[in-house]
């Protein structure tokens, strides 16, 4: 099986192109930094992943994804090569993406977008949404849940 699940932040927009022939199809190519999960004091704190989605997803990602939106990819591993123009065989290896979806609210996004900007990427830790984001957000970042609410829902 060749399943690859990933969350990052684009690390600049992304590379729109149409592929050649008569249908041709539009094709996103994009970075993500994702962050390690162990890190050591010194050195990488993220791997930058090179990713590639064709179509309508490639669409989605001219239309609303930019450097330092932080997104969700499912898609399969692909791995390639090609000789370069001083004849030097250069081997490839892309995330084709399947499905791509926003992994934070909007305010979280142009927060982390802000930072990641000013260089001030922050490895991943939560940033408190800045005031006025739109929701009732508690200090966590969730939306607040009103007290009594469990004699509403349909379930229990």
């Amino acid at each position: 099986m060749n399943k690859v699940i990933l969350m990052g932040r684009l690390t600049r927009d992304p590379d729109i192109r149409y592929s050649a022939g008569e249908n041709g199809m539009q094709v996103a190519r994009y970075t993500l930094a994702v962050d390690r999960r162990f890190r050591r004091q010194e050195g990488q704190q993220a791997d930058f992943i090179s990713c590639v989605v064709f179509g309508k997803g490639a669409e989605f990602a001219e239309k609303y994804l930019h450097k330092g939106v932080k997104i969700a990819v499912t898609g399969r591993i692909q791995t390639g090569s090609y000789t370069n123009r001083e004849g030097v065989k250069v081997y490839t290896t892309d995330v084709v993406v399947e499905e791509q979806e926003f992994a934070e609210s909007r305010a979280a996004s142009e927060a982390g977008s802000a930072s990641y900007n000013n260089n001030q990427y922050n490895g991943g830790k939560a940033q408190a949404a800045p005031e006025g984001g739109g929701f009732d957000d508690g200090p966590d970042g969730f939306m607040n849940i009103p007290d009594g609410i469990d004699e509403e829902l349909p379930f229990q």
